[in-house]
């Protein structure tokens, strides 16, 4: 049931896409592999290991000329990606948090007007006071612009300090996250969502499909979840589709793992 609303709504915004190409990523996607999970210390990402089941982590081996060189300073270039608040204004990545020693939840939703995005923010709200206990910041990046990222907010609702908008989306090209129609709408790990029909369907009560970007090619645009340590990257991954979001657990359980600078 979960599947075919939210489906229903984004192939409504689809329809305008079908004479127009996708948009090709401006940046390689190879920034961050396929499946990442949390890393057990705060260690210098250099060399990536895989295994079988699509989980990469960072380990401090010797660097091999790879992907992890342009892994081991993401943190560099996602803080010039400048992204705007829900009220409008410009801001750059760098300027969201410390970038020596504060921490940071970085969350990209797909699109302000996915339902699924709808119950993602649902469930970092009401995780946001465990993260402020930790000092750490809670950072919710959507696609759209300011003013469908403030429908969210005021509908949901959702702290509209924590939310920014990202209508060209720069740190999804930069981060590599997943985007197209299989993605969307035909991969597997879509069927999640049945598992959480309950929280699906009470974060959408105020939901309106007016939060969803003009731009309709956006919303076949796949999100991620990230933490931080000042420029360090802790924990990356990708949703492989639609409501494939990372467990909060392990998000809260690398925050606290990690403490953050009381400076």
């Amino acid at each position: 049931m979960a599947m075919v609303f939210t489906q229903t709504l984004q192939l409504q915004s689809l329809r305008p896409l079908c004479s127009s190409s996708p948009k090709p990523p401006k940046y390689p996607s190879q920034f961050i592999p396929s499946i990442n999970s949390p890393i057990s210390s705060p260690i210098k990402p250099t060399k990536l290991s895989h295994s079988n089941h699509g989980i990469t982590r960072w380990s401090p081996l010797v660097a091999r000329a790879s992907a992890s060189d342009s892994t081991a300073n993401i943190g560099d270039i996602l803080g010039d990606v400048s992204i705007f608040k829900a009220d409008g204004q410009p801001v750059f990545f760098k300027d969201l948090w410390d970038q020596k020693e504060g921490m940071a939840v970085v969350a990209l939703l797909r699109h302000f007007g996915c339902p699924c995005c709808w119950e993602l923010a649902a469930t970092l709200k009401e995780s946001k006071a465990k993260f402020d206990s930790a000092g750490v910041k809670l950072i919710a990046v959507g696609v759209g612009t300011p003013n469908k990222a403030r429908i969210l907010a005021d509908r949901l609702p959702f702290p509209m300090e924590c939310l920014y908008a990202d209508p060209e989306r720069k740190a999804y090209d930069v981060l590599g996250l997943y985007y197209g129609i299989g993605r969307t709408f035909f991969n597997p790990a879509s069927a999640k969502v049945f598992s959480r029909f309950e929280s699906l369907r009470n974060a959408v009560k105020n939901y309106t499909i007016e939060a969803t970007p003009d731009d309709r090619s956006s919303v076949l645009q796949q999100g991620g979840m990230f933490v931080f340590k000042g420029k360090q990257l802790l924990y990356a991954r990708k949703d492989e589709g639609t409501g494939d979001h990372a467990p909060l657990d392990d998000i809260v359980d690398t925050c606290c793992r990690t403490p953050a600078s009381t400076a």
